[in-house]
């Protein structure tokens, strides 16, 4: 049987969402919803799950994937290994770093209060950073973050946004840091409040009490022991420990690894509690002076985690997606939350894997498999690849980056962290709405929210994570 037409086929079905709600809402909940395509059904991790009944075989093996990362260590511009930098930066080497993060933004930004920021809140922003204390030669230390953090552009909490109407997206707000991450730290703020850090995945400003420095052997031997735990849920917490709030419910998310303390190193009672029914793993705590210390921390066996990575394989890729469904969106890993890329990157480090930090460069770049589409390529041509989809493809658009969930009615659906809505619809009208958040979407109809660009047409590459 030929191929139809994604795009025909799905505008013809759009004319069956709506008798489909009305079955589903009839069997499961009075449930309707403005986002185009979409039935209750669409949500339920074990909807897609089920038709990969008979494809649970894992993409690339734990060792394809250690060799994966080092290629892209070696290979990318965007991943370091912050462990491996130098010990002493000159002062050229050190301001280039700190004015490649820390500049003037050429275009208009706007303070909470509506105030523009002019020149003279930039020069400010800039002395912060303490460009004058840069010497001849510079010592880098090395550490590991102690509890979820954030970077910054500047050594500042200031909420800057983009426009006066839209106070959502911080635009001093970079990325994120985790419990575990090792960083390279370059340099302090002038009010030595805050250190610029290399992470593996980027340059930025952290709060100098997120991280504690310690000696590189020690946190490379934290980073590589072979017998740990990785969070496989959204998030899951330490437990209480009183007296403790260094230890005492320490937010973990997706992704991170922590090594499993030997049983010779906790006896029968752990800070009043019997430890068997935990997992005991060693967490990286900040000293008065600032040093690193390893301590022990139990996580109950109860949330979500388990001792290795996740088999990589489509199944886990649903699943773990949907453990972020309805989470709202944060620009930057704001608001506790994640972006577009945060997403994608924290379902794909619970495997293991590694990937640049922003959308642009992680299109850009040739790991994976990749089909490349050249500026004005034809709509045609990106559908035929659009066809030829398996789950889990990651799917590019400028400043975006959704993954494929699948077919359901012979429509492609995904998963994305996304804030606007945007498509037109069955009367042929134009609609914006809002999504800000983890959503399940049709792909085919949507449009950028602001612009009204077309999806399909917008894409630069769609990008599959195996070995080549």
């Amino acid at each position: 049987m030929k191929k139809k037409n994604l795009l025909a086929l799905f505008t013809v079905s759009l004319l069956s969402v709506s008798v489909l709600n009305l079955n589903v809402s009839a069997h499961v909940s009075d449930y309707s919803t403005d986002v185009i395509g979409i039935s209750e059904i669409h949500l339920s991790s074990s909807h897609w799950v089920n038709k990969l009944a008979q494809d649970n075989t894992p993409l690339m093996s734990q060792t394809s994937i250690a060799q994966f990362n080092q290629n892209l260590v070696q290979n990318n511009p965007y991943i370091v290994n912050p462990l491996a930098m130098v010990e002493r930066l000159t002062k050229a080497q050190l301001l280039e770093k700190i004015r490649s993060i820390s500049k003037p933004s050429n275009q208009k930004r706007f303070y909470d209060n509506g105030e523009q920021l002019n020149q003279n809140d930039y020069a400010a922003y800039i002395e912060s950073t303490n460009q004058n204390a840069v010497k001849a030669e510079n010592t880098v230390t090395f550490g590991l973050v102690v509890r979820r953090s954030i970077l910054r552009t500047f050594p500042t909490l200031d909420r800057v946004f983009k426009s006066t109407e839209d106070r959502d997206l911080d635009r001093f707000q970079e990325s994120g840091l985790f419990p575990g991450d090792a960083v390279a730290i370059l340099h302090a703020s002038k009010d030595e409040q805050w250190v610029l850090v290399q992470a593996y995945n980027y340059l930025a400003w952290m709060p100098k009490k997120d991280v504690a420095i310690g000696n590189k052997t020690d946190i490379s031997a934290f980073k590589n022991d072979e017998n740990f735990i990785v969070v496989t849920g959204s998030k899951v917490f330490t437990n209480h420990v009183p007296n403790h709030a260094a230890l005492s419910n320490i937010q973990l998310d997706m992704g991170i690894r922590l090594p499993l303390a030997k049983r010779s190193e906790y006896s029968n009672a752990l800070y009043g509690q019997n430890p068997f029914a935990n997992f005991i793993v060693k967490l990286p705590t900040r000293r008065s002076d600032g040093k690193l210390a390893l301590k022990l921390v139990l996580i109950p066996r109860s949330q979500d985690l388990r001792v290795g990575y996740l088999p990589f394989t489509k199944q886990n890729l649903v699943k773990q997606s949907f453990k972020f469904l309805g989470e709202r969106y944060g620009w930057g890993h704001d608001y506790n939350g994640r972006d577009c890329t945060g997403f994608i990157g924290e379902i794909y480090k619970s495997f293991g894997l590694l990937m640049p930090r922003n959308s642009g460069q992680q299109a850009k770049s040739d790991y994976g498999q990749n089909h490349f589409f050249a500026i004005g390529a034809a709509k045609s041509d990106k559908l035929k690849v659009i066809e030829q989809m398996q789950v889990g493809d990651l799917i590019y658009i400028p400043g975006h980056v959704m993954m494929y969930l699948g077919l359901d009615n012979s429509r492609p659906y995904i998963i994305h962290d996304v804030k606007g809505l945007g498509y037109i619809d069955e009367r042929g009208e134009v609609y914006r709405g809002t999504l800000n958040g983890v959503s399940v979407t049709p792909l085919l109809p949507l449009k950028d929210y602001e612009s009204l660009k077309d999806y399909v047409n917008n894409i630069t590459n769609i990008k599959r994570i195996r070995a080549k």
